[in-house]
């Protein structure tokens, strides 16, 4: 079985390649002009975001240089504690909606700190896994679309975070 599975993941990429080009021959699809177009039009996108890209990582910056992290974590510490949400990812649980790359660093520092087999660095990696960065797929998306009113999408999203903390430290405590 495991074989198999070690086969399969050799072999989707190309399996998948081929389906498509087998596809689009028998639509009688130009494969390569399709693909200069889709191309073009990634590049137009990327030029359209390039703000909001900017805009979300200084704020991201600014956030977590000026100690406005750790004050975050400091204020919320007696609720989450009474939660049982361990003071360590405090701020990888804060961190995470906003920037991916910023929680990407939270959980190395925490995982040198604590290890990889630790309950904190279990939960960091899982969390790290479990949970979207909200505000910058938002800000990229649907700053890319011209979505103005977002207050739904953000919500939903926010509860959805929240579970996905409450469920991290619930699976590893239960399983580990």
């Amino acid at each position: 079985m495991i074989y198999l599975l070690n086969l399969l993941s050799v072999m989707i990429i190309p399996i998948m390649i081929t389906v498509i080009l087998i596809y689009g021959m028998m639509k009688k699809i130009d494969i390569y002009e399709a693909f200069v177009e889709g191309a073009g039009q990634g590049f137009q996108t990327a030029i359209r975001i390039m703000p909001y890209l900017i805009a979300i990582f200084l704020a991201i910056g600014i956030f977590k240089d000026s100690g406005g992290l750790n004050l975050f974590t400091k204020i919320l510490y007696p609720i989450t504690n009474f939660l049982g949400i361990p003071r360590e990812v405090l701020p990888l649980a804060i961190m995470r909606p906003v920037s991916g790359s910023g929680a990407l660093g939270v959980v190395k520092d925490l995982l040198h700190t604590y290890g990889p087999d630790s309950f904190i660095g279990r939960v960091a990696s899982t969390m790290m896994g479990s949970a979207e960065t909200i505000f910058y797929t938002m800000a990229v998306y649907f700053g890319a679309v011209g979505i103005k009113n977002s207050r739904h999408t953000l919500l939903a999203a926010l509860i959805s975070h929240v579970a996905a903390v409450f469920a991290s430290i619930w699976v590893c405590r239960w399983i580990f």
